[in-house]
């Protein structure tokens, strides 16, 4: 089965690439619903897959130049204690495994179908930071740093169970935190925060044992030239196309994770 993890990873990989978003939310239920892969196992396993793979775009992005170093700084306040104390808990409870599971589908179910949302309303959510005028409505400088922090919390805490929500939610947020932010240092800074995120959250999985390391190399196998030839295939694809495709089979894999 090895070879089919790698395959995985590359079609998975060649999403992102494209797209910008859908790792973990294609590749967790990709490994629960065909796989037959443990729910917690998946989920420790793409959250370590996510920070080695958005490392190197995290590092692209600050190269360029296109990252918020004090969204990102504010965004980590809050989701990384978030993710230290979500793990703790999972610990603390010693949930047996048919209630992890029931915990991890059912979280994991409503973070894609948020996921799927976002994607699909993400241009309605950009006009209603947008008054009539043309000018943007923006929280007062005051409780702008406590909300930035406020939505890290909720990203982390949905990070660590499900691994899904650091991409499109992430971005979403800052869409409507941040209007007057470009579009590439909305997604540079989110990536960045991504990666401290899912390495905290994946070595906390790592401590419960939910980490499959042969199924982690069998996926970064295939999935790092994916990404490479999905981000030179990128500009080739019109985002019109992709993203209510992508939207689309987000909500039915919610909605067959939900009848899991």
């Amino acid at each position: 089965m090895d070879w089919m993890y790698t395959l995985s990873g590359f079609l998975v990989g060649l999403v992102v690439g494209v797209t910008g978003v859908g790792g973990g939310s294609l590749m967790t239920p990709l490994l629960v619903l065909f796989f037959g892969v443990s729910p917690a196992t998946a989920v420790g396993t793409d959250l370590l897959y996510a920070s080695l793979t958005k490392s190197l775009g995290g590092w692209v992005h600050s190269r360029r130049g296109t990252v918020d170093w004090r969204v990102v700084g504010l965004l980590a306040l809050g989701s990384l204690p978030a993710a230290v104390v979500t793990i703790a808990l999972l610990k603390y409870l010693t949930l047996d495994e048919e209630t992890l599971r029931s915990l991890v589908t059912s979280v994991l179910s409503v973070a894609l179908l948020l996921t799927a949302s976002a994607l699909l309303l993400k241009n309605q959510i950009k006009k209603l930071a947008r008054r009539r005028d043309g000018t943007v409505y923006e929280l007062h400088h005051r409780h702008l740093p406590a909300a930035t922090i406020a939505t890290g919390v909720v990203v982390g805490s949905l990070v660590t169970i499900s691994s899904v929500g650091a991409g499109v939610l992430g971005t979403v947020a800052l869409l409507f935190l941040y209007p007057r932010m470009s579009a590439v240092k909305v997604v540079g800074t989110d990536i960045v925060h991504a990666v401290p995120l899912t390495a905290i959250a994946g070595m906390g999985h790592m401590a419960l044992g939910t980490v499959d390391f042969v199924l982690l190399g069998s996926l970064l196998l295939g999935s790092l030239p994916g990404i490479y030839i999905g981000s030179h295939l990128s500009a080739r694809v019109p985002e019109q196309v992709l993203r209510p495709l992508l939207a689309t089979m987000l909500l039915i894999i919610g909605v067959k994770m939900i009848l899991y």
